[in-house]
């Protein structure tokens, strides 16, 4: 699925501050899931007529330069710039640009370092453990056990796991009206790691829901 990737252009400091939109650029390690859930966040952005703009910022990124790091390191500079870009155009704090990743635990090395980095370049993260399945199937049902980094376990309790073309890209009917109990489910999935335990050790556990209410600015669906 193609992607479109857009050019945001900061009006000089006076014009249509009120009215400008935030913009949201996210890096994900998906290819196809995560954009296409995104998709369907970005039609009821439309819907609700909520002043948030969103663009997947590496589209046109091959599998190789998609792990967690590499989202990192080119989310980094990109946040810098847009910081700047922000404070010369004295934006309130509201509207501001939001740079965002979104990855997996997987079976990826040196997370550590790309959380670290993140903190430091004020780049946001939403991460799930396996993987962003986890985030899907707590749309339908409690999460349970732990996956030990395998995805397709996740996947393998997906209601709709017999239908190959519903399991990588997301569809509207498998996420809509169902955001309460999602994040109920998911708060309770999380809450037995205690807050020693470093994230990328936390299994399962996702946290999508702070990028659908802190960058996307949705709290219901």
């Amino acid at each position: 699925m193609t992607r479109a990737r857009g050019k945001d252009v900061l009006e000089p400091s006076g014009q249509r501050r009120d009215k400008r939109n935030r913009v949201v650029h996210v890096f994900t390690e998906g290819r196809l899931t995560e954009p296409s859930y995104i998709d369907i966040m970005k039609q009821l952005l439309s819907e609700q007529r909520l002043p948030v703009e969103v663009h997947i910022a590496n589209a046109g990124a091959g599998g190789s330069q998609r792990k967690p790091i590499d989202l990192v390191e080119a989310a980094v500079p990109l946040m810098h710039r847009l910081t700047r870009e922000a404070e010369r155009n004295r934006l309130r704090e509201e509207i501001r640009p939001q740079v965002w990743c979104l990855f997996d635990r997987d079976d990826h090395q040196e997370l550590g370092r790309a959380f670290k980095q993140a903190r430091q370049g004020k780049v946001r993260i939403a991460f799930s453990h396996p993987c962003f399945e986890v985030w899907r199937l707590l749309h339908h049902k409690d999460v349970a056990g732990t996956f030990n980094q395998v995805c397709d376990l996740v996947t393998d309790r997906l209601p709709f796991r017999n239908e190959a073309e519903k399991i990588k890209e997301v569809y509207a009917e498998q996420v809509m009206g169902r955001y309460t109990e999602a994040k109920r489910r998911a708060l309770r999935m999380n809450a037995q790691h205690g807050d020693h335990v470093p994230l990328p050790n936390r299994d399962p556990y996702t946290d999508v829901f702070h990028f659908v209410e802190q960058g996307l600015g949705i709290t219901s669906y």
